[in-house]
């Protein structure tokens, strides 16, 4: 079955000496590796589409064993993340995280939309990095079923308050009148905080990059969501703790 789609290379693998196993994340069929022959030999078409953040047009050829890419052209290769290694650790993140939580084999329109914009404004330098990083955890997460409740408190159902903490644990809100029990991990999040937080989950599409925070409260939002994943997938990523590496 021959398969047209665009798709970004989220992860690459040299096999033998000139060929890649690459896995995309495709707009028609979500998670696909496939098998890219000659990709590293020099002048082949391939080489540069089918590279790590490339964004790509695919010619994919799927038999019964194995994923073939036929052909490939590329769309867009994000080039100003090469200028910056906590801005390319960063992107790495999301291609990792796109690999655990992106759907494979069904159509993942709305994690390949979310990526391409990140990667976007990442490589362009116009958002802050802790701002996309926390989009990307919190609206990721959501799509893939893991949507945290930060309607209300859980404990008396007030909406918002001067102090909201947020329990990674559960993924749900506590007002400072009814607290966490101190053994639970609880994150303050002031008005604005909990707002932006608020926004990355529930917001329309067009406006999801469109907020601001101070430093202080990116930093604070960044920690929830990445506290909330790593509680709920059970499980740490090293581009993650690189990336925190580049930007001590």
């Amino acid at each position: 079955m021959q398969i047209e789609t665009d798709g970004l290379v989220i992860r690459e693998q040299t096999v033998g000496e000139n060929d890649r196993l690459i896995t995309l994340l495709t707009r028609k069929a979500g998670l696909m590796r496939g098998f890219a022959r000659q990709a590293k030999t020099i002048r082949n078409s391939k080489t540069s589409a089918t590279s790590l953040l490339s964004y790509s047009q695919f010619s994919i050829y799927q038999g019964r064993e194995r994923v073939i890419i036929s052909d490939a052209r590329p769309k867009e290769s994000f080039f100003g993340l090469r200028e910056d290694i906590g801005r390319l650790a960063l992107a790495q993140y999301f291609c990792e995280l796109a690999g655990v939580l992106a759907p494979e084999q069904s159509p993942a329109e709305d994690d390949l939309r979310l990526m391409l914009n990140a990667l976007y404004f990442l490589s362009h330098n116009t958002r802050p990095p802790l701002l996309l990083k926390t989009v990307v955890e919190m609206r990721m997460m959501s799509l893939s079923g893991y949507m945290p409740d930060l309607l209300y408190c859980q404990g008396c159902g007030c909406y918002e308050a001067d102090v909201m903490f947020f329990l990674p644990r559960s993924g749900t809100l506590l007002c400072g009148a009814c607290g966490a029990g101190p053994a639970e991990e609880a994150i303050p999040l002031q008005r604005g905080m909990l707002t932006a937080l608020r926004h990355t989950i529930y917001a329309d599409f067009d406006k999801l990059f469109s907020f601001q925070l101070p430093p202080e409260g990116l930093k604070q939002i960044s920690k929830a969501s990445e506290r909330y994943l790593i509680h709920t997938l059970q499980r740490s990523f090293p581009t993650l703790e690189f990336f925190h590496q580049m930007n001590t």
